[in-house]
């Protein structure tokens, strides 16, 4: 048994009273070397290197401490932070020994002291040196951590992720303030010297350090790296850590403040162009818009501040970044301040747009490059502010304004895109109304600078073209544009009966009004003080009576109150309108009144929101769920019940909007999905011309993740499917006011139930909303689709028509004198729907275009790489293609503006990136042939037409169904592909009938195709 311990080393002790005499004291001499030249308080930077090196103990860790950041060299700045070997080493021993052995006693001591020891160890570490010791220590950490969790066996050092912990702590820690910038960069410069000749050349190399380091992502990327090894080898109660450092946005953010201190400084002045390289560095990171919105709203949007700052760190980046950081800067003025202004047309709107023009001119200043920018931006193919209200264009124009030559500039730039043929014909609805606006404002100013260059222009054939191309385009809007435009310019320059008039029809009076004024609109420079204050909130007001003050008034004057019990006797006879009296339920007992404990019972419940103001609060509280519960279930009913009386969901519609957006289901809620897409769905119903476009905005530029835009998408949906009668909400019901509806029985007098194939408010309603609710409207519509042609080859397969006799219905004909008769069946086709064209304009208007329109828009745009990852995630594409079918199907064959959706939606069906991206993907292509179904049910009636407008289109998608149809096996029957097979076989079908009957109207388009 003994052989199984085997000693490893023997260690003796000998008692020093014993081994040494002891009348003999020890001498200095006989003390061993490294105890000898120890010194508990260091006079020099070698000596506090020998006693780092050395294990020092606490004390002495801190008298060490004091000592670096006390000496100073002979620029007045301590040895430990300029650049030099000795620095170097100091730092490389506290970072993998001092820190490691001694950083949970110096957290201890972190205090408000400048002396304490957590104080003195970070003060000693801040500089480039020491950041660049940390990320060495952290890159090491990471390689052996890789390389034995790679190899067989644990890891032989399970303290690593301990190490890496303290680090992502002590960078943490040592990062935190605005001023490193402006502290590396005098480092930097004290450390290269006085002499001018040789001052540049020591600085460059410096400088480039700085701007390597803190904008080149190596710090986020190391600290990213860790972060998630710590978290690996945390427990689940440790999940919630989290370092800011490893965040880009939050490390961008961070850069921001302390480039916002660079500009402020004196170093700004001596050397521009080092912010500009940071700024350009920062924004190649991945959140650009963050940083150029938090540097622009500290050197221009807060009062005190100088927007030359700003001026001059945009006049020094390079070009490319010069335009982006100015597109983005007009972007986030039209957000934070110009939009919620609508139309602009009120009084109250001008000191605000001339607010951001000074500004603006205050950034720009008598910078050329930044000029045309703004030029380019008002008059390219996919700028002006697309999707934007018209309040950030008659901004930029009234900068623009100041220079002659820049405002006719845009005004030819802008008159030869309007009457371009192909722009005309490709570019989306939306573009084309801004670049609209561009042409009437710049057509103004030009007229009040130099009249009879507009007289010139509108003589010249680029004019008539542009008016004759906008006459003949196909579509509606289209050709109204080109009226308003050219009647409101005829205004301008001509006179008398010489002036244009086209006659607009009375549905477009207003719009055409709006458009034709804004010739008269001019905006000048003003001052920044509307700026400095966010935009005010319009709140309803709060009522000061009481309940009992209220009810004191409604009693009649004179009638005393009534005091006890008024005994009534009532007849025991029934009316015949008692019969529908249904007695109240026995009230069932109550969970929390029968606790055994009284101290338990709650009797504080929060009541249900009266006030839209108050379910707004009631979503804010996201740490109560007794309000969150209450707040979504009755939400619906609120909006809905609110919409049509006073003005509080039209003022607050954005901000409860954004609320249930970004609401997560935090306490695991029943339904709540369901719920809170049902208030989504009462927005959009309650404030559809408002609403249904800020959501298309938000689904394109807002910052979700895909399942709430994809909740946005089906938002849109399933309201447009509302709005046009297919479907009915349940809660529309129960917001309605009891004076407004009739008894049960009474109403069903007035309105019996209809007998249509097509759903009605009354026969259909809005169950619980399943997360594939979309889906589930798109299978039944494909069905509808299908089934006549089902039962057409059906009915062929069975023999010739003549044969086929029905005798059971002439049995149940009583009044047939001749019950034998016998008589052919006779297919009746289902009577087409029809709905208003109100509420077909409504949804073209409002939610067709901004959402097809944004989309192309974000095909078209340079700066929409992340937007164009997130819109092509195969669920999110194919939900927004099924989303825009089923608007047109809510549409309906009697909308005026059918055609330009069939045109815009085909084009976009058969688009490269979509149809790239459906080669795989069944859902996708399902979802693609779905547009198709929808396209050709609403258009069943107007086939000819499509083919003789877009013939080479109806081609195409009728090549492109054949070889989908032609690749999917199909076999699974009841599965994915099968049911993606069927659906193309009918879209095949029904394309090739079109072709075959069209035919010779197709041939004229169709050479050379």
């Amino acid at each position: 048994m003994d052989d199984f311990l085997t000693p490893v080393s023997t260690v003796r002790i000998t008692n020093k009273k014993e081994s040494e005499p002891p009348q003999s004291p020890v001498s200095s001499q006989q003390k061993s070397p490294s105890t000898a030249s120890r010194k508990s308080t260091p006079t020099s930077p070698e000596d506090a290197l020998e006693l780092l090196k050395q294990q020092p103990s606490y004390d002495e860790l801190i008298a060490c401490l004091r000592f670096l950041s006390k000496h100073h060299s002979e620029n007045d700045i301590p040895t430990i932070k300029l650049p030099s070997p000795i620095s170097a080493q100091l730092v490389q021993v506290l970072v993998s020994e001092i820190v490691t052995n001694h950083w949970v006693l110096l957290k201890e001591d972190a205090g408000d002291s400048k002396n304490s020891g957590f104080k003195l160890l970070l003060y000693c570490l801040s500089s480039i040196t020491g950041i660049n010791a940390i990320l060495v220590r952290l890159r090491a950490l990471i390689q052996e951590y890789k390389a034995e969790s790679e190899g067989p066996g644990k890891l032989k050092r399970p303290d690593i992720h301990l190490n890496l912990e303290t680090l992502l702590d002590l960078l943490e820690n040592l990062l935190k303030g605005d001023g490193w910038i402006v502290e590396a960069w005098q480092t930097a410069k004290a450390s290269a010297g006085s002499d001018a000749t040789t001052l540049a050349v020591r600085m460059r190399p410096r400088v480039q350090e700085i701007l390597s380091l803190f904008g080149g992502g190596r710090i986020v990327s190391l600290a990213a790296e860790a972060e998630s090894i710590v978290k690996a080898n945390k427990t689940a109660k440790d999940d919630d850590y989290e370092i800011w450092v490893a965040d880009a946005q939050q490390y961008t953010t961070w850069l921001g403040r302390n480039i916002v201190t660079w500009q402020s400084s004196a170093g700004a002045t001596e050397n521009p162009k080092f912010g500009s390289d940071l700024f350009s560095k920062g924004l190649k990171m991945g959140h650009g818009d963050t940083l150029t919105k938090h540097v622009l709203s500290e050197l221009v949007l807060k009062k005190g501040a100088d927007p030359a700052r700003f001026g001059m760190l945009l006049s020094n980046l390079p070009p490319t970044e010069q335009r982006k950081v100015l597109f983005s800067m007009l972007k986030l003025f039209s957000s934070k301040y110009l939009d919620r202004l609508g139309h602009c047309d009120s009084e109250d709107s001008r000191p605000l747009i001339s607010a951001v023009a000074g500004a603006l001119k205050s950034i720009i200043g008598e910078t050329t490059s930044l000029k045309n920018y703004l030029v380019e931006w008002l008059t390219s193919s996919s700028g002006a502010g697309l999707g934007e209200g018209v309040g950030i264009r008659r901004a930029v124009l009234a900068t623009v304004s100041q220079s002659r030559d820049d405002v006719v500039a845009v005004l030819e730039k802008s008159l030869g895109q309007f009457g371009d043929q192909l722009y005309i014909k490709h570019s989306p609805m939306l573009q084309q109304e801004a670049h609209a606006e561009v042409l009437l404002l710049s057509a103004g100013y030009v007229n009040r600078l130099s009249p009879i260059k507009l007289t010139l222009m509108m003589r010249t054939s680029v004019w008539l073209n542009a008016i004759s191309n906008r006459l003949a385009a196909p579509h509606q809007k289209a050709r109204l544009l080109g009226m308003w435009v050219g009647e409101a310019l005829s205004n301008l320059v001509d006179k008398g009966d010489k002036r244009l008039n086209f006659g607009t029809e009375e549905e477009f009076e207003e719009t055409a009004t709006w458009y034709k004024g804004l010739t008269q609109v001019s905006d000048e420079i003003g001052t920044m003080e509307p700026l400095f204050e966010s935009p005010p909130i319009t709140l309803p007001k709060k009522k000061t009576t009481s309940s009992k003050a209220t009810k004191a008034a409604a009693r009649p004057p004179g009638q005393p109150p009534q005091t006890g019990f008024i005994i009534e006797e009532l007849s025991d006879e029934e009316g015949p309108e008692e019969e529908d009296l249904v007695p109240y339920a026995k009230p069932e007992s109550d969970e929390e009144d029968s606790d055994d404990d009284p101290t338990l019972i709650r009797r504080d419940k929060p009541k249900a929101p009266v006030y839209i103001r108050d379910l707004i609060r009631y979503l804010r509280d996201t740490e109560n769920y007794d309000l969150q519960k209450l707040a979504l279930t009755t939400a619906p009913i609120l909006i809905r019940r609110k919409a049509e009386y006073g003005t509080e969901v039209k003022e607050h519609a954005d901000e409860l909007a954004g609320l249930l957006i970004g609401l997560s289901d935090k306490f695991d809620m029943e339904d709540f999905d369901d719920l809170r897409l049902q208030g989504m769905i009462a927005l959009v119903v309650a404030q559809p011309k408002i609403m249904a476009p800020w959501f298309a905005k938000t689904f394109f530029d807002g910052d979700y993740s895909i399942s709430q835009r994809a909740s946005v998408l089906i938002v849109l949906g399933l309201t447009s499917r509302e709005l046009a009668g297919f479907e009915a909400s349940t809660y529309s019901a129960a917001a309605a006011f009891p004076s407004k509806t009739l008894p049960d029985r009474v109403e069903k007098l007035y309105l019996p139930q209809s007998t249509s194939l097509y759903p009605t408010p009354s026969s259909s309603t809005l169950k619980p909303l399943p997360p594939n609710a979309l889906d589930g409207i798109a299978t039944s519509l494909t069905e509808s689709f299908l089934a006549p042609m089902a039962a057409e080859a059906a009915d062929s397969a069975t023999g010739p028509n003549a044969l086929k006799l029905s005798t059971f219905t002439s049995m149940l004909n009583n009044n047939n004198n001749n019950p034998g008769k016998v008589r052919r069946i006779t297919k009746t086709k289902p009577r087409v729907r029809s709905i208003p064209n109100t509420t077909a304009g409504v949804l073209s208007t409002y939610f067709f275009t901004p959402l097809i329109s944004r989309f192309q828009a974000a095909l078209h745009s340079s700066s929409s790489s992340r937007t164009r990852g997130i819109l092509f995630h195969p669920y999110l594409l194919s939900l927004y293609l099924k989303t825009l079918g089923l608007i047109t199907h809510a549409c309906g064959p009697s909308t005026l503006s059918l055609p330009e959706m069939t045109g815009e939606l085909w084009r976009l069906l058969l688009s490269t990136s979509v149809r790239a991206q459906a080669v795989g993907d069944l859902q996708l292509t399902g979802a693609v042939l779905f547009g198709f179904v929808a396209l050709l049910e609403v258009n069943e009636d107007r086939m000819g037409e499509v083919c003789r407008e877009m013939g080479r289109e109806v081609v195409e998608a009728r090549e492109w169904v054949s070889g989908v149809f032609a690749g999917l096996r199909g076999g699974d029957e009841g599965g994915e592909e099968e049911r993606v097979r069927m659906l193309a076989a009918g879209v095949l079908v029904r394309l090739g009938e079109a072709v075959d009957k069209w035919r010779l109207v197709m041939v004229g388009d169709m050479i050379g195709f």
